[in-house]
């Protein structure tokens, strides 16, 4: 118990924790994503051209999730490009339909033709819409998260470079610059 001046966060290590939060975000995108295809269904919405998007929109959530998770574990730069305009098209889609779902729940109920009650199914919407919030706010954690886990393999990539993991510009290479810019 104490003060510790140990500096252990190289950046291997921080790669890591990065990639673990990383992965633990997905896994509750997957859950929340799961759980609102479940509350949209419990609005028995089946003939509904709305309730159909709204359900494709939770099935990409869960697809881009997957697809990060898959981009994570394998290390491929190839996921990381789907992963991204995934994430941010599901993410603007996810805060859209929470922003209707909580000004508009009357009117969004109807379009969606459900079954259910009217107090019924505004409860059941306004559920979906906080898993929406939850959807949009983490969407955006893992866009962030993405970023970093792919600066971090760019500077792990090669090692042998030091101007990479410095942002300061050498001495060698101003004298060779034209002088307005030799400050």
């Amino acid at each position: 118990m104490g003060f510790s001046m140990d500096n252990s966060n190289s950046p291997t290590q921080s790669h890591y924790h990065t990639h673990k939060v990383f992965l633990f975000c997905n896994y509750i995108l997957l859950g929340a994503a799961s759980s609102c295809i479940f509350l949209t269904l419990s609005l028995r919405l089946v003939p509904s051209l709305c309730g159909f998007f709204l359900i494709l929109l939770h099935i990409l959530t869960i697809a881009g999730a997957v697809s990060g998770c898959a981009a994570a574990s394998s290390g491929a730069g190839k996921w990381y490009g789907a992963h991204m305009v995934s994430t941010v098209l599901t993410a603007i889609f996810q805060g859209s339909v929470s922003v209707l779902i909580f000004t508009r729940s009357i009117d969004f109920l109807e379009n969606l033709k459900s079954y259910v009650k009217e107090e019924n199914g505004v409860v059941i919407l306004r559920l979906a819409g906080g898993l929406c919030v939850l959807i949009f706010c983490l969407e955006w954690v893992v866009l962030t998260l993405a970023f970093f886990l792919k600066y971090y393999a760019y500077v792990e990539s090669d090692s042998t470079n030091a101007m990479k993991r410095s942002a300061k510009v050498q001495e060698e290479d101003m004298k060779d610059w034209p002088w307005p810019f030799q400050v």
